[in-house]
């Protein structure tokens, strides 16, 4: 079974907006895992655009289901996801100023830097998993860090989707493959929607979890929340 985690990032940007308390975070996660998501995913950044540190704090007690965080492990971040103990971080080497994510370790080359950086996080019994592009020869590096996961990186799969489906899940599936050779678990994420997510959940082996906010949020505003996530969640199904 693949979970569903959403990302509401983009709740918070539109609090933040206008300013105050509205909309919520905190009862978006609530009604979230309300209408059956799996998790909760955030990813905050040091400007605090959207998700603010506060929020991560207030987060904490209200999801009942997985609490994902991702980001870039600076020292300031990696102390909060110690102190907060999410169930999964994920580590992305986004710069402070990036837009959004957009591109996976090297994990052959941050190799040291991160097996160093999984080994306090797993001390501390929080699961990890690495932002990946859809490389197989970099899922061996990404193995030896010692990291529980990996997540694919999805963007380019959406953008080819269109184009030509099995071109585009191609190398995502021979990643998969690799990363189960490996004992590492899968995850996806980025630019995942209602039109391509169920080809992916299909032939990618071993996903087991994906992680979706822009799309999932903007559908929202049309379909209502409920909606869009018992939508999301019937593409994962398998039956």
């Amino acid at each position: 079974m693949t979970k569903l985690s959403v990302n509401i990032n983009k709740i918070a940007t539109i609090r933040n907006a206008r300013g105050g308390e509205t909309p919520s975070v905190t009862e978006a996660a609530i009604k979230i895992q309300e209408f059956g998501g799996q998790g909760i995913t955030i990813h905050p950044r040091p400007d605090e655009r959207h998700i603010t540190r506060k929020d991560v704090y207030d987060l904490k007690p209200l999801v009942t289901t997985e609490f994902n965080i991702e980001g870039n492990p600076h020292r300031p971040f990696i102390d909060m996801v110690l102190e907060v103990k999410p169930e999964q971080v994920t580590l992305v080497p986004d710069a402070d100023d990036a837009i959004t994510s957009n591109a996976g370790w090297d994990t052959k080359k941050h190799l040291d830097f991160l097996t160093e950086i999984i080994a306090e996080f797993k001390n501390a019994g929080i699961r990890t998993s690495i932002f990946l592009d859809p490389t197989p020869e970099l899922v061996e590096y990404a193995a030896k860090t010692g990291t529980d996961r990996i997540e694919l990186y999805t963007e380019a799969y959406a953008k080819n989707y269109i184009v030509n489906k099995e071109s585009a899940i191609k190398r995502y599936y021979d990643t998969a493959v690799v990363a189960a050779d490996f004992g590492l678990g899968v995850n996806a994420g980025h630019d995942l929607s209602l039109d391509n997510l169920k080809y992916f959940s299909d032939n990618i082996p071993n996903l087991l979890e994906v992680s979706i906010g822009h799309a999932l949020i903007s559908e929202a505003l049309y379909m209502g929340l409920e909606n869009t996530v018992q939508a999301y969640l019937k593409r994962l199904a398998k039956w």
